[in-house]
């Protein structure tokens, strides 16, 4: 499929995460180097390349999707990272769609014009169940970079917590028919105002 053509499914497209009223949480999953040092400051530290992007991902089953739950060079240490939500307001706020939308953008150059100088992008895949088939609904990842990922690790982490070996548990449970999917992450709708949505292109 072309990727400028706009998608109809918009419904599938949720915001769905743990939360509470102050913070929400992200996932990523890095080498026991990164991850190590994070842990230990709270925040990421000189082994986090702050001028790269850097994808945050609030759907527990895409993060494991992504890194294998926890198997994939690179991406042994899963990390559950708590957020300010006014700082992953401000994110969604600033985003531009990794696709074409044409309910978004009046056109595709001032959407591509857009992407090239966002600091935020944003970008719906299918979700995943615990086996990493797609499901008919859509997990936002947002790639942050620039003064983003300055103000994600030096003002919005508010907690850092090493989930790896729950995840290397259940990753056993899975592969034995022994997981109840009752004990994974729960995660609800998080509610967005009409101009985030637009935004979102949900």
């Amino acid at each position: 499929m072309n990727k400028y053509i706009n998608s109809s499914i918009t419904e599938q497209r949720k915001i769905l995460a743990a939360f509470d009223a102050k913070t929400i949480r992200v996932y990523q999953a890095y080498s026991d180097r990164i991850a190590d040092e994070a842990l230990k400051l709270g925040t990421f530290g000189s082994c986090f390349k702050m001028d790269r992007m850097t994808w945050i991902k609030p759907s527990f089953l895409w993060m494991m999707y992504r890194a294998g739950w926890g198997i994939k060079p690179g991406q042994e240490r899963i990390l559950a990272i708590d957020i300010d939500r006014s700082g992953f307001n401000t994110i969604l706020a600033n985003a531009i769609l990794a696709s074409f939308n044409a309910k978004t953008y009046s056109s595709h150059d001032e959407w591509k014009s857009k992407l090239q100088n966002s600091l935020v992008r944003c970008q719906w895949d299918p979700d995943r169940n615990i086996y990493g088939a797609p499901i008919d609904r859509r997990a936002i990842q947002l790639g942050i970079r620039g003064d983003m990922v300055k103000r994600y690790v030096n003002e919005w982490i508010v907690k850092i917590s090493d989930i790896t070996s729950e995840v290397g548990q259940w990753r056993m449970e899975i592969a034995n028919g022994s997981c109840d999917i009752s004990h994974l992450p729960k995660e609800i709708e998080y509610y967005v105002n009409s101009d985030i949505k637009q935004i979102l292109g949900m």
